[in-house]
């Protein structure tokens, strides 16, 4: 089978996603370090809240969700619950699980934070929506 051709405009469409993508990842990591948080730290506690049917993690699930080594995820945990925003509860079925949860400071400050990110996706999603249509 042979190889298609990839045109310069398909690279150039390709190159201004990646830009717009990036834009926005830039505008997120620097809003995470306007309120005190690093990027990773930001997008734990947005895992933690947006994990679907529950409000709660596992170490494992987080670390699989922020494609990180589990022991990297017990020390981001480990500073989150300094920080008092998030706490560790032990599993009701399984007393050796312990599962993260937000408390209500990391809860009001993910909730400022993406109140700013959903802003700043409807400022891009024109832009971002006729690139994707260009792609497929």
């Amino acid at each position: 089978m042979k190889k298609r051709e990839i045109t310069q405009r398909e690279y150039e469409t390709l190159a201004a996603f990646r830009y717009h993508l990036r834009q926005f990842m830039r505008f997120s990591e620097e809003a995470a370090l306007g309120v005190g948080l690093t990027p990773q730290q930001h997008q734990a506690l947005l895992t933690i809240k947006g994990f679907p049917m529950r409000d709660y993690v596992t170490v494992t699930e987080l670390a699989d969700r922020l494609q990180i080594k589990h022991h990297s995820a017990v020390g981001l945990v480990n500073r989150l619950v300094a920080q008092g925003l998030v706490e560790r509860v032990p599993a009701i079925e399984d007393r050796r699980q312990v599962n993260i949860t937000l408390t209500s400071h990391g809860a009001e400050l993910l909730s400022e934070l993406t109140a700013a990110h959903q802003e700043e996706i409807r400022r891009l999603r024109p832009t971002l929506q006729e690139l994707l249509d260009q792609i497929t």
